[in-house]
């Protein structure tokens, strides 16, 4: 223990060195460093050393400055000796103030270069002992250029007149306006949340909601706290907002309050049709995946003026009420899909992000068929085929960055939702509906039977997917994943006629065995063949009309799909 405290102490040493030589000032031209607007980083030693316990955030949002005047009390516990703490804020923002147990830290003991400050702490911090930073700053946050794609601070105007406003940081971080450990791993306990805005406007967020305080000078303060939230679903939203609320009585025996917030200027149909998708989702994502994970919080969405994003317990919903023929409002869908693939369960890296919008886009489909029936769920498969790409692999096997996943000219980009999806039903007819149904909920929630009060958030893999597969199911099915998931190219089928035998043969990216039986048809009459070591055949009588995997339950290479491709792609303007 002594030479890892030395250790520390010799690294402190180099890092206080480095804080007394570098600049403070925010760089010019204005904008985040690079560091900043990455996220999912590796942690540094000192954070993997630290347990982060709570943050407390008072947040002050000045609308006619488009700038926030903050304080951050941020609570950590040694997991081992600790000479330094280690978070992350964008050096957009000023810092007027560091203390340590409410004792304030000369500025030569704390720097935040690129946007990763480091506090010196007065002495080591024994495993198993507790400090609190807090962290005064203020200045204008970057403001978001295609939110939210490209993320940050939306300052907008409703339609009548007062200012709307809301984060979305996903792609960089809770750094953006607040100092955080920015990575999934980074989750605190609990954060508290104290929202001060004009008192003419709302700040719905994140968690249960504690009551207000109106100053009586124009500024009003709402107070929220959340368990164990993902760092970037941490999200401020302030406009005219009016709430609609109710309840639903969970199939699992808890009551789930219901929230929603709407600019004033919608009109009441509108928002009772949409509100009333609310409990049929519920309902939906409860049988089918388990328990809603944060039903003593609440099922919250609040519009904002940007697209969607999945904060935690209050869904960004930007989709303006549009109707589409599915029957259902599919952004506010797919975003309330997260409370359960991005929120309870989380990716261990951004590599196994298909986990979050893979599973997610799945439960559309899915959702069209609990609501329409089978054509409404093929229409649904049918769409995302036709968007697959096939340049990346869906899962890399070695750590990413989340620009390296979502961008696709350097990763799978938006195939971990559609082929994801795709992959996800195929699974789903090879090992029939009750394994995956328990796979999926063993997945998110750790166990069999869940029961609101007996799980927690937790992180998981594709490793650890395949791994509650095999279980399961009492089989391996490295081969399926490693297929699909690890191989860019889908799995191809060969097909040659001899005599009055069908030959048929699987060939994937990497050339190994792919035993995916399949279904043909002949003459109307379906039957399996087993495809074992990746090769089978079938009787087919001369003349007959053969169809291969007529409920398309396994994807494939297609050729029709692949002329549409080339097609949409010759039509494009150069």
């Amino acid at each position: 223990m002594r030479i890892k405290i030395l250790l520390l102490a010799a690294a402190s040493a180099l890092t206080l060195s480095a804080c007394a030589t570098v600049a403070q000032p925010a760089p010019t031209p204005r904008e985040s460093t690079a560091f900043t607007l990455a996220t999912d980083q590796p942690l540094t030693p000192e954070q993997q050393a630290m347990q982060f316990d709570k943050a407390d955030l008072s947040i002050k949002v000045l609308p006619d400055d488009k700038a926030i005047d903050a304080v951050a009390v941020l609570d950590f516990t040694a997991k081992a000796p600790l000479t330094a703490l280690v978070v992350e804020l964008d050096t957009l923002l000023t810092i007027s103030s560091v203390q340590i147990d409410g004792v304030e830290v000369a500025v030569d003991r704390w720097c935040n270069p690129e946007g990763r400050l480091t506090v010196q702490l007065p002495k080591i911090l024994a495993t198993g002992r507790s400090a609190a930073l807090r962290v005064a700053y203020a200045g204008q946050p970057r403001v978001a250029s295609r939110a939210p794609w490209d993320g940050g601070f939306v300052w907008s105007t409703a339609p009548s007149g007062e200012p709307w406003i809301a984060t979305a940081v996903q792609g960089e971080g809770c750094d953006i306006f607040w100092p955080c450990i920015d990575s999934p791993h980074g989750e605190p306990g609990r954060v508290d949340l104290h929202i001060t805005v004009p008192s003419a406007l709302s700040a719905p967020s994140n968690g249960r909601f504690l009551g207000k305080v109106d100053h009586g000078d124009g500024w009003t303060t709402w107070n929220w706290s959340a368990k164990s939230p993902n760092t970037y679903a941490i999200a401020l939203n302030v406009g005219p907002y009016e709430e609609v609320s109710g309840e639903y009585a969970s199939r699992f025996g808890n009551t789930i309050p219901m929230r929603y917030w709407h600019l004033k200027s919608d009109t009441p149909e509108q928002v009772q049709g949409l509100f009333a998708q609310f409990p049929r989702m519920l309902d939906f994502f409860e049988a089918t995946v388990g328990p809603f994970p944060f039903g003593d919080e609440k099922m919250g969405v609040v519009e904002t003026p940007h697209l969607g994003m999945e904060h935690q317990t209050i869904n960004a919903y930007g989709n303006g009420y549009k109707i589409d023929g599915r029957g259902y409002d599919w952004l506010l869908q797919h975003e309330f899909a997260h409370e359960w693939f991005g929120n309870q369960l989380t990716n261990q890296n951004a590599d196994d992000m298909w986990l979050h919008e893979g599973l997610g886009s799945y439960m559309q489909p899915l959702y069209a068929r609990w609501l329409l029936g089978d054509r409404y769920m093929q229409r649904e498969l049918a769409n995302q085929r036709e968007a697959l790409i096939n340049k990346y692999p869906v899962v890399s096997g070695t750590p990413k960055t989340e620009d390296e996943v979502y961008k696709g000219d350097v990763g799978p980009g938006n195939d971990i939702y559609s082929k994801g999806s795709l992959i996800s039903h195929s699974l789903r007819m090879l090992i029939g509906d009750a394994a995956f149904h328990d796979a999926v909920t063993r997945l998110v929630y750790g166990r069999p039977g869940p029961r609101p009060g007996n799980f927690a958030p937790l992180y998981r893999s594709t490793g650890d997917f395949l791994a509650i597969i095999n279980d399961v199911t009492g089989q391996d099915y490295g081969w399926f994943f490693r297929g699909y998931l690890y191989n860019a190219a889908l799995p191809m089928l060969m097909q040659t006629r001899d005599g009055d035998v069908l030959k048929l043969e699987w060939t994937t990216g990497d050339g190994g065995v792919f035993p995916m039986p399949l279904e043909v048809e002949i003459d109307g009459r379906v039957q399996t063949v087993a495809m074992t070591g990746g090769r089978g055949q079938i009787p087919v009588p001369a003349g007959a009309h053969v169809l291969i995997d007529p409920q398309n339950k396994v994807l494939r290479q297609m050729d029709v799909i692949d002329e549409l491709q080339a097609h949409k792609a010759a039509q494009k303007p150069k």
